[in-house]
């Protein structure tokens, strides 16, 4: 058993529910805590997640409330709720009180709109002396509930959590490395949504293999580049939370983001897409943030200005990528 005696866990969304999963074996208790009250009543009394990975069901030493105060008597709280909630969770979480020895995980990839700050620093401002930390990573939650080899990257500034957080999630068949940086953390796993979106767009054109490889190299160049201009290190990029995180959700049937993109390449409104998704993509709300991100910073990048001008400058899809690939000629390394 883990040294974590009880978590909460804030989002009872596919991935609170996974990491629900993947840690009940190792924590006695653990509670969900989201907001739909049919959602913890069903996953009290049935085991199951109503909404999300519906057909696994649950250990029993899960619980699920609605009450975010019955967060506070835990030595451990994951934040799983979506980048645009989570400033408003902390805060509300603050004024119930917290012991100064709670820790506060991050699990959400995104910055926030209007700050660009990313979730740990939101978590820093809001708990000024809480142990704080990130997980990140190629970690979709439909593989982790099932048992798939997973593995993650946790970030923290100190060493010592670190190494707690890392016994905690290591099992089996999920794998964990530590990280002190997490700016770098952060950041690839909040980019990597945008490109996410742009590689759906090139599948939903037909634009082929050829097209959406180079597509996803060039990504990671350009999010490398952003990266480090926004606080992060090179070769972060180049681990889980970059290339590893950048690959999967470019890839993978259980990218929302890629979906999204997807849908958007077939001809399709973003309104259409984001609504038969019936699931929060954080690409969509990220594109706006990163976008505004590297405005400020003063940072080339086309990839990311194209996504948005398809998303919020309804320009078509097949006319901004036929852009895309006719920029002025460049050195690969420029």
């Amino acid at each position: 058993m883990s040294e974590f005696s009880s978590a909460a866990i804030l989002g009872t969304g596919s991935f609170g529910t996974a990491l629900a999963i993947l840690l009940a074996p190792q924590i006695r208790e653990l509670v969900s805590i989201g907001r739909d009250a049919t959602v913890a009543a069903a996953i009290n009394s049935e085991h199951r997640n109503p909404r999300y990975l519906t057909s696994i069901a649950l250990p029993e030493n899960i619980r699920a409330t609605t009450v975010l105060a019955d967060a506070a008597g835990h030595p451990l709280i994951l934040f799983c709720v979506p980048t645009s909630v989570t400033r408003k969770t902390a805060e509300t979480l603050a004024g119930i009180g917290l012991p100064a020895t709670t820790v506060l995980v991050s699990c959400a990839k995104g910055i926030e709109r209007d700050t660009g700050e990313r979730m740990s620093e939101i978590l820093r401002e809001v708990f000024p002396d809480n142990p704080i930390a990130v997980v990140s990573g190629p970690n979709h939650a439909e593989e982790i509930a099932t048992n798939l080899a997973t593995c993650a990257v946790i970030g923290s500034d100190d060493e010592t959590l670190s190494r707690r957080l890392q016994d905690l999630f290591t099992a089996p068949h999920f794998r964990s490395y530590t990280s002190d940086d997490l700016a770098g953390i952060e950041l690839g796993g909040a980019i990597k949504n945008v490109y996410a979106i742009a590689a759906g767009i090139a599948a939903g054109l037909g634009l082929g293999d050829n097209a959406i490889a180079a597509l996803v190299t060039r990504a990671l160049a350009e999010m490398t580049r952003l990266g480090v201009a926004l606080g992060g290190r090179a070769e972060t990029f180049a681990g889980l939370s970059g290339v590893g995180d950048l690959i999967a959700t470019c890839f993978s049937v259980h990218s929302r983001n890629h979906r999204v993109g997807l849908a958007l390449g077939h001809g399709e409104t973003l309104e259409e897409a984001t609504n038969s998704l019936g699931m929060v993509a954080e690409g969509v709300p990220n594109t706006l943030s990163i976008h505004d991100a590297a405005s400020k910073a003063g940072v080339r990048t086309p990839i990311i200005d194209a996504v948005h001008s398809i998303l919020y400058q309804g320009k078509p899809a097949a006319r901004a990528m036929h852009e895309l690939l006719n920029r002025d000629p460049r050195p690969e390394n420029a």
